[in-house]
């Protein structure tokens, strides 16, 4: 089988569905398929460009075209990348923002539609919409808008395809639209650093938790950071509180140590680290902090690699509710309302499961393509 793969960049390390592509086909070489990728708006490069690019001791061929690039001479590019390759599927990798810098890419159903071969089509839908949720502003609501028309012109512009998304949201919004979609899960980007030894964590006298990654708005961190505190009082074995920031967490970051510092409780910012340091901090920690809100943390490739070392995690994240859908509870995650809701993270034992493990992920990928059905509209 051979898979081509298009998403937005293919910069390492500067584009999250890029790293992801990257680590999917390096996953599915290894089960003994064949894969390129190509990028069609790739910020990193100023002319077209073939290299290869190393990801856990394989190599995947990356095609790189500049988002400069005029919609013909795009186009041209990818025909000759693909008559050369000649996939049995092609994958896109969905994000909008991926492919115009509004989240705008009027030019791509039209795009999509052009490319000829005798290849079938997968989408993964990594962000459909914005202003799903019912506290939206209209701005964001008149984008959503004009969003979801671009979603449903790129299902009418492939004809056979099977798709896919990571979040139980998404899957309900693209299955209201009438297509069938299934859930593919997502793995963490970061690669888990083997020799760290996880239950060194638990043998001091710290309860270590980390934030990784971008800070969101809205979250009750006084309130949430007063209950840990009052919680952690009332353990029998005492031990002290410490906050780990992991990699770049953006602005909000000094919300949380304006608390911290408020209560005295000690903190460490790394600032940007590579993937090894990152999962060197990750084993040192005991639990995760999510603040993504609850109903679309099984897109978060923080919290994926939270789960990947073995971290119980916590939602402390402001109200998103999306009107007519209920998410259900997560396996590991826990989403913060009070101090019980805190002391139900400190009885978790963290459950093992294949569902954020790359490997497995491949293989239902792979199942998908060969057993799932090419679905219509229905």
């Amino acid at each position: 089988m051979k898979i081509f793969f298009i998403c937005g960049s293919l910069e390492p390390g500067r584009d999250g569905v890029g790293d992801y592509s990257r680590r999917l086909c390096g996953a599915l070489l290894r089960q003994g398929v064949v894969t390129q990728m190509a990028s069609l708006w790739d910020h990193h490069a100023t002319t077209f460009s073939k290299e290869n690019q190393e990801v856990e001791g394989v190599t995947i061929i990356a095609n790189r075209i500049p988002k400069a690039s005029t919609p013909s001479q795009r186009l041209a590019w990818l025909h000759t990348i693909l008559n050369d390759f000649k996939p049995d599927w092609i994958s896109l990798q969905y994000v909008p923002y991926s492919f115009h810098p509004k989240g705008l890419p009027f030019w791509l159903p039209s795009f999509l539609k052009k490319i000829k071969g005798n290849h079938q089509w997968h989408i993964m839908f990594h962000e459909l919409w914005i202003g799903m949720d019912s506290n939206v502003s209209l701005k964001n609501k008149c984008i959503g808008v004009l969003q979801k028309q671009l979603v449903l012109k790129i299902l009418d512009a492939v004809e056979k395809k099977i798709l896919n998304t990571q979040i139980d949201l998404y899957q309900y919004q693209i299955a209201a639209q009438g297509y069938k979609i299934t859930l593919l899960p997502l793995f963490s980007n970061i690669i888990k650093n083997e020799t760290s030894n996880i239950a060194l964590a638990s043998k001091d006298s710290e309860l270590r938790f980390c934030l990784f990654g971008s800070i969101h708005y809205g979250a009750p961190i006084q309130r949430f950071i007063t209950d840990l505190k009052q919680v952690v009082l009332g353990l029998k074995e005492k031990k002290e509180l410490k906050f780990i920031f992991i990699g770049s967490c953006g602005a909000e970051i000094a919300k949380w140590k304006e608390q911290l510092e408020a209560h005295s409780i000690d903190y460490e910012e790394t600032g940007f680290v590579n993937d090894e340091e990152i999962s060197r901090m990750l084993s040192s920690c005991h639990y995760g902090i999510s603040t993504t809100p609850y109903i679309l943390n099984q897109k978060s490739g923080s919290l994926a690699a939270m789960f990947d070392h073995e971290l119980p995690a916590i939602c402390v994240a402001r109200d998103w509710e999306v009107k007519g859908f209920k998410q259900e509870n997560f396996l590991n995650l826990i989403q913060y309302k009070n101090q019980e809701s805190i002391k139900t993270l400190m009885d978790k034992k963290f459950i093992s499961s294949n569902e954020n493990q790359i490997a497995s992920i491949a293989h239902q990928f792979l199942l998908g393509l060969n057993q799932g059905e090419v679905v219509w509209q229905v």
